[in-house]
Parts: C-alpha cells; structure tokens; sequence
C-alpha cells in the first residue's frame, strides 16, 4: 500500500532533525572532545532525507513547499547543499541534500550551548595546571566534567589535599579543604575516585579495595570495625559491664577471659541471650561476621554460631568457620525448620554459591533450601524461634 502524502511529507528532513543528529553527538562528547584536542568540530553535516523522484512529481507542490522552507534558513547558521532530482514530468530541480555547519560559532548558537563550551575550556585549562593526567581524563570524557561542573575546583582541591597531605593516620573528617566536609566527599566518593585513580601514584591506590571502601583505597584511616559482645556470666563477669562496643584491634590484643563465645546476628537475640556460666555473646551483623577474623584467640575458645535459617545465614556460618574450623553451629537444622513452619518467611535473594566448610548435614539442609523442597525461597529468622528453643539448644551445646 502506498504510502499517504503526509506521512511522505513526514519523513523529509527538517531542521528540527537536524539539531536531534548535532544534539546526539553534542551529548556523546563529540564536539568538545575536538575542541579538548585542539581540532575544530566543523565543518559537519548532516544529510538531509529529502523526496525520491517520483515523490517529486507525485507532490510537486508539497516539494516546493519543503525545499523553500530550507532556502528560508540557509545561510543563517546553516548551510544547505542541493542536489538535482527530477526527470521528464517535472524537469531537474534543486532540492536540500545535507546540512551543513560550517563553524564552532555557528554550531554552538544552532544548539544554544556556547555558556557550556566556555565553562569546560575554563575548567579545562585550571585543570591542566593542577593536573595533566585528570586533565587527559577530561579531555576524553568532557560531559563527565560537565556534569560535575558546579563542584569541579573543589572536586580538585579535595584530590590535591589528598595527594599531599592524607597518611594512614588521616580520617576522610580531617580534609580541610574550603568549601569541603565529609558530606562532600561521602556524597561524590564516585567522581573523586575517578580523578583520584588518575591522579595518584600507582602506589597510592590499594586497587584490593574498590571505590566504595575509598579510605582503604587512598590510603586513609577507615573506620575503626567495631564488635560488640555481651557478658553472659552474671556472678563471675570479668568487667564491671555487660554490654559492650569495642574497637576489633584492641579486643585483638585483650581476649576476654570466657570458655565459650556465642555469635548471634539479631541484636534483639543477642540482649536477650540467656545467662550461661563462662561465656560472652557477640553480635555478628550478616557478613560483618569478617570483622571478627583477626580474633585468633576464638580457636581457643567454644565457639557456637546461630544465625537465620537461610541460604545467606549458612554462607555466613561457612566465613566464619573458615576462619575457625571448630565453629559449631545451633538451632539450624531441620528439625528447629519444621517446628516452626507459622513463623517460616521469603528470603529475598537466595545465594548458590558453594559453602565447603559446611557439615552433611548443614549441607543437606542448604540443598533443601535451595532445592524448594519445603517452600519457595524459605527463610526461618532466628528471632522468630520460640524463645524456649533457646535454652533448650544452649543446654544441649553444653553436654
């Protein structure tokens, strides 16, 4: 079926269009990228989709139309070049085949960005003088720079302080910069990490750590890692306190004088952890189970581990028996699963990973779990476990 008159009309070229093409290449960093080299962006053109022959002789008029409409523009930032199309009906007749802009003043009015184009050259060249290698970067990824422009000096003051005065010693609160707070940096930890990863030396950049840890990375002081623990021995505690947080690197060097040691993932599990004679419960929080890693002394003591009945608790029962092979493991297993089928739930994003460190039995469980066998993606969270279980489970680990 033959196509009607105005969808023709539709599909023939218009300024409009041709801006959409410069837009496009204006946002993929074309344009700047040649002005960054030094190289001129024009000449472009833009061909222009104009009618076919026999659309010619078929809208003579509409045609007409059309080619003066681009007469009207051309020259006023844009150049038109003509083609001849026609034949016997309608004679040879010059219509618009390409767009042209012939210079950088022309393109720049055409898309209305010349105020973007000044800012990246200025910050261009004070990025040049503070440093080449993030000024290469820019030079390639010129929208990125755009994008960050409001923030780009102190985004390289921020990378300059660091370069010459952050140590292992410097906490991210200890930039003093102008116009900088640890908001600033914890907010554009992406776009520093780029420049930083440019600017540095290569061995300023700890690239075992990924962006997201940027105190690790660059060569600060992170955060301390913190462990809380809880003395459950109410008549022989070995401190006047029975809840405490403390730095992993001094309970490292200060073992607690306790048999046996609990790590529990619920914080209410864990202030509601029964009394038992010569132990202490920590609260392990998921996968920041890691933390507890460099606490050698724990191969000496007890130690019993109870987390969510769910693919990611088993994963983290296996880290953490990785560490410490002796880890034992209580209230997770099928028969505390099926006890308490009213209280079963979704685990939102099972794991498959292999878990080696796993007993026969856990692992047999995790197959069940993964396998559907009991529900789809069941989970039982261990604070959804009768409380009287508990004791039950602690006595049975102290036989």
């Amino acid at each position: 079926m033959p196509r009607s008159r105005s969808s023709q009309r539709a599909s023939w070229g218009t300024v409009e269009d041709v801006i959409a093409v410069l837009r496009r290449r204006w946002e993929r960093g074309d344009f700047l990228r040649d002005v960054a080299h030094g190289t001129s962006p024009t000449p472009v053109a833009v061909p222009l989709k104009g009618p076919t022959a026999a659309e010619t002789a078929d809208n003579f008029g509409d045609v007409q139309q059309w080619a003066t409409r681009w007469r009207e523009v051309d020259g006023r930032s844009v150049r038109v070049e003509y083609r001849s199309v026609g034949g016997r009906l309608i004679g040879t007749n010059q219509l618009p085949h390409k767009a042209w802009i012939d210079t950088p003043d022309d393109l720049w009015r055409t898309l209305g960005v010349q105020a973007q184009v000044d800012r990246y050259q200025t910050l261009l060249d004070v990025t040049r003088a503070v440093s080449p290698p993030i000024a290469a970067w820019a030079a390639e990824r010129p929208m990125k720079l755009l994008t960050h422009e409001q923030d780009w000096i102190r985004l390289l003051d921020t990378v300059a302080w660091i370069d010459h005065h952050a140590d292992p010693a410097t906490y991210l609160r200890q930039i003093d910069v102008r116009d900088v707070d640890t908001k600033f940096v914890e907010t554009r930890r992406s776009i520093l990490a780029e420049l930083l990863d440019r600017h540095l030396a290569a061995d300023r950049v700890n690239v075992a750590h990924p962006p997201s840890a940027f105190a690790e990375r660059y060569g600060l002081r992170p955060k301390p890692l913190l462990v809380r623990i809880r003395f459950l021995d109410n008549h022989h505690r070995p401190v006047p306190y029975s809840d405490l947080t403390v730095r992993a690197s001094e309970l490292v060097a200060t073992p607690p004088p306790v048999a046996t040691v609990y790590v529990v993932e619920n914080e209410t599990t864990f202030l509601a952890f029964p009394p038992v004679h010569d132990a202490a419960v920590i609260l392990g929080s998921g996968y920041a189970v890691a933390k507890l890693e460099p606490l050698t002394w724990l191969r000496d003591r007890n130690l019993i581990y109870w987390g969510d009945i769910d693919t990611h608790g088993f994963a983290i029962l296996d880290r953490l028996r990785a560490a410490f092979s002796h880890t034992r493991s209580i209230l997770m297993d099928r028969e505390t699963l099926l006890a308490h089928r009213a209280h079963w739930g979704c685990e939102p994003t099972p794991t498959r990973r292999s878990l080696p460190q796993l007993t026969e039995q856990e692992r047999a469980l995790v197959d069940d779990l993964v396998n559907d066998t009991f529900a789809p993606s069941l989970r039982l969270e261990q604070e959804r476990i009768r409380y009287s279980a508990i004791s039950d489970a602690l006595k049975a680990s102290a036989d």
